[in-house]
């Protein structure tokens, strides 16, 4: 009695995938940290500091107003010569740079979003769509006329 075997399939890479969104040449991806992304996303992270951006994030909104206030604090402190400021300098760099990662992290997240629609807005073709105009007559424009 023969036996069955199963057939051998190689594995897809995604630039053999048929059903891939992006064609071979576009199918590479970008580095983690490309640097065209991380300038964008740095020149943002800054920009995202305005409270009014963080309220839509209550726990970053909290810990920016934290940031503030100890950084007040620290100002008060080095004005009146307090002794030991230490402990409220590393308290006050903390919480900026935790709302300076948080909105880095982010931007990061919408730059390689907009990033890859870039990039499959470039595989974008143009077809051809049939209208029909006032005198029944059948014309082909392009789609991104309609």
């Amino acid at each position: 009695m023969p036996t069955l075997t199963e057939p051998k399939v190689s594995p897809r890479t995604p630039q053999d995938d048929p059903t891939a969104l992006l064609p071979k040449k576009l199918a590479r991806s970008r580095p983690l940290f490309d640097p065209e992304i991380v300038g964008r996303a740095i020149r943002a992270s800054f920009g995202k500091l305005n409270p009014i951006t963080l309220l839509k994030n209550p726990v970053m909104f909290v810990v920016e107003v934290g940031a503030a206030l100890t950084t007040l604090f620290l100002i008060r402190d080095i004005v009146t010569g307090a002794g030991d400021i230490g402990f409220t300098v590393q308290i006050a760099l903390w919480l900026w740079f935790t709302v300076l990662f948080a909105n880095f992290a982010e931007a990061m997240a919408e730059a390689r979003g907009k990033a890859q629609a870039d990039a499959l807005r470039k595989t974008r073709t143009d077809a051809l769509a049939k209208r029909l105009t006032s005198g029944s007559k059948i014309e082909q424009v392009p789609s991104i006329r309609l």
